[in-house]
């Protein structure tokens, strides 16, 4: 387990945010492939949701699940159902990494994947501040 603390929380989420910076640079199919796109995203939500945790003064795991991390919220009382779904990532961090995205999967929408990160980037900036449960 990973020491929790508002600094802490604060770098975290600087992480996180450089790689939604990222995901606005990749939005180009052509240009980025699907697990590329995927992995910064899946990124930015992991680094976000354990800010979140460090902010509620707990401590996370050293993992990629985001489910793991989305449930760690939920037991220490986070309302994290405006994020359902961000979980879909995980498989980014390691699986496509070598695998490699398959061509008969659906697309990414990656301009909501995009607005949702940067919505929970928000979220937990907010929380950081004191200014959200």
């Amino acid at each position: 387990m990973v020491k929790s603390d508002r600094d802490h929380a604060i770098r975290l989420l600087e992480m996180a945010s450089r790689d939604a910076v990222a995901l606005d640079n990749m939005l180009d199919r052509k240009r980025f492939a699907e697990e590329v796109f995927g992995f910064h995203a899946q990124q930015a939500i992991e680094k976000a949701l354990k800010a979140w945790i460090a902010s509620l003064g707990r401590e996370y795991p050293k993992t990629h699940d985001l489910s793991l991390l989305v449930n760690l919220i939920r037991r220490s009382g986070g309302d994290i159902d405006a994020f359902d779904g961000l979980e879909e990532f995980t498989v980014f961090a390691v699986q496509y990494r070598y695998e490699g995205y398959d061509e008969q999967d659906e697309p990414l929408d990656r301009s909501a994947a995009a607005v949702r990160i940067r919505a929970l980037l928000s979220h937990v900036r907010e929380r950081i501040a004191g200014k959200t449960a």
